[in-house]
């Protein structure tokens, strides 16, 4: 079997609970007047939104796909946006989506349920003189094919919607593109595409390379959350298995290589959101935003989760100008809006958000090393010039860990990298898992809630998984076999990992891992510390609520070096904490 081709299964079946009021498959026209409601659970329209309801698309191999089209009435051309998944386009009031709203603490009364799940909401951007796109792509549910997973093929089918709406009588030529998750990656193979009426993206936490972010992160395979993925990719034909893919591709190669977008040709203007917390996105959003060929390009980094942030009126309206300066020419001063807005975290209720930078980190960050001491457990300044040694029994979950207490009020912002000398004492190989977190005073972690929903039910949830919606600190990986750097790609700060061959250990051998973890953006006061974990075992669990954490595949222990020739050493930015 070619080393590129994917591997296709039958699709799930459709299931009553994922269906929407507009879920059967009518095609036509009708109007919503304003007024209506999907049920009470439910915006009221503000406005009358005409439906085109299951228009059929032809891609340029000749397949169908549906697509239903929600734009304000009247015969005023206007801009559109693309809300590209598989997740159903008339699904965004399913009693799921309802249900995991209200786990989270959202209200789903703000919004009108017109929504695909994760995307634009009709209800406020037909408000504003825009319409909005929600197709089901090639495979899923009525549309013909089958379902392919994040690939330059999907780009091309995206290019091809794209160009169709671009020229409808009802559309004013420009095209946009917005959404989360899924939403989001699929925007990066859009635009790389470069369709000619692409005028603007908007991808709000998204992956981007499907190998390093998802199914394979630091050569290390992790399939729960994948598993669980592909439940959602419904049809009447097959969908790509990412799983399957993943048991026979174990390293990188051209299957994975079609999986990443060519981000030299995104040129079209891009309004990209990150966070520091999000367990599956934050690695692929920072590097889509790094390395996408824009020369306009805006980075706002949140505190919270992903669907509270996208959905939040302020936000909603900051996205509204980006586009009405690109999709409608409105010479309104987006252009000075800062390049980067970050968040520093405290964890204990004064974060800051949308700090203004001209880059990430902000330039004044300063490049910053701290060793690690086996010898006292700490993290020091100045390297270690005695050689010492801490361990674990990787058997029994065992870590160690290394703490700096800070004197003076500091902040920690931009790209941490794990450099480690180790050693593994029983095996041939490591599972090797970083942690950064941040303790008060008195040696208290310090753990800080990502949704709404704060109460019983949502710490049990979080207690030992969850961590999408809990923030616990910065964390990075790395299988010692799969160290090789890529060259290429990687610079001081963040090192790139070909994942392209396995170099398994010697006994005795002590080799040099530099892992690279999320991005951070952390204030501590006078006396607080940061404390850095390794552990042959992923200690935040699963991603989300009824996942199954990452299986490590360790043996015997693991032996960290410190001290004299092997300088074991934590390398981030650091800047004075303001005052202000």
């Amino acid at each position: 079997m070619p080393n590129d081709l994917p591997i296709y299964v039958p699709a799930y079946p459709d299931s009553e609970d994922s269906r929407g009021l507009f879920s059967g498959f009518e095609p036509g026209i009708r109007t919503l007047p304003a007024g209506f409601q999907v049920s009470p659970n439910f915006l009221p329209l503000p406005v009358d939104i005409v439906m085109e309801k299951d228009v059929a698309v032809t891609l340029r191999d000749g397949v169908t796909i549906y697509v239903d089209v929600l734009r304000p009435s009247g015969s005023a051309r206007v801009p559109v946006i693309v809300a590209w998944s598989p997740y159903g386009k008339s699904r965004g009031n399913a009693a799921q989506y309802v249900q995991l709203f209200g786990l989270l603490g959202m209200d789903t009364r703000t919004l009108s349920g017109l929504m695909k799940f994760e995307g634009p909401d009709p209800a406020y951007w037909c408000a504003h003189g825009y319409a909005v796109c929600n197709p089901d792509p090639r495979g899923a549910y009525g549309s013909e094919g089958d379902i392919r997973v994040w690939s330059r093929e999907e780009g091309e089918d995206f290019h091809d919607l794209i160009e169709w709406l671009g020229v409808q009588e009802w559309c004013n030529g420009k095209v946009g593109t917005s959404g989360n998750s899924y939403l989001a990656i699929s925007q990066w193979f859009a635009a790389a595409e470069q369709p000619p009426h692409l005028a603007a993206i908007a991808p709000w936490e998204g992956m981007s390379d499907i190998y390093r972010d998802l199914v394979m992160r630091g050569g290390i395979p992790d399939l729960p959350f994948p598993r669980r993925l592909a439940t959602a990719f419904v049809g009447n034909n097959n969908r790509e298995d990412l799983v399957a893919e993943a048991e026979a591709h174990p390293l990188m190669d051209t299957l994975w290589i079609s999986k990443i977008p060519d981000f030299e040709r995104i040129t079209v203007p891009a309004y990209v959101v990150a966070s520091y917390s999000n367990s599956i996105h934050t690695p692929g959003t920072f590097r889509g935003w790094r390395r996408m060929g824009s020369e306009a390009k805006w980075l706002r980094i949140h505190n919270t989760m992903e669907w509270p942030d996208y959905y939040e009126e302020a936000n909603a309206n900051d996205l509204l100008r980006f586009f009405d300066r690109y999709l409608k020419d409105i010479e309104n001063g987006w252009e000075s809006t800062p390049r980067v807005r970050y968040s520093v975290l405290d964890l204990e209720g004064g974060d800051e958000i949308n700090r203004p930078a001209d880059e990430f980190p902000p330039h004044d960050a300063v490049e910053t090393r701290y060793y690690l001491d086996a010898t006292s457990g700490s993290l020091i300044t100045e390297s270690p010039t005695t050689a010492s040694s801490a361990a674990y029994d990787t058997g029994s979950e065992g870590c160690v860990s290394f703490v700096f207490r800070v004197e003076a009020p500091i902040e920690f912002v931009g790209y941490p990298k794990a450099t480690l000398w180790v050693e593994t004492d029983g095996s041939d190989d490591m599972d090797v898992f970083v942690f950064l977190q941040k303790l008060n005073a008195d040696g208290v972690q310090l753990e800080q809630f990502n949704v709404p929903n704060q109460g019983p039910q949502m710490q049990a949830v979080t207690k030992d998984g969850a961590a999408i919606l809990k923030y616990k600190g910065s964390n990075g990986r790395l299988r010692a076999s799969m160290r090789r750097l890529d060259e290429s790609q990687s610079t001081d700060a963040i090192p790139v990992h070909s994942f392209d061959r396995v170099e398994k250990l010697a006994l005795g051998e002590v080799v040099r891992l530099d892992i690279d973890l999320f991005p951070i953006g952390l204030a501590l006061q006078s006396g607080e510390q940061l404390r850095l974990v390794v552990a042959g075992h992923h200690i935040l669990g699963g991603v989300m609520p009824g996942n199954d954490n990452v299986t490590a595949e360790n043996r015997g222990r693991h032996v960290i070096h410190t001290g004299g020739g092997h300088a074991s050493h934590l390398q981030i930015c650091t800047r004075s904490r303001r005052d202000d």
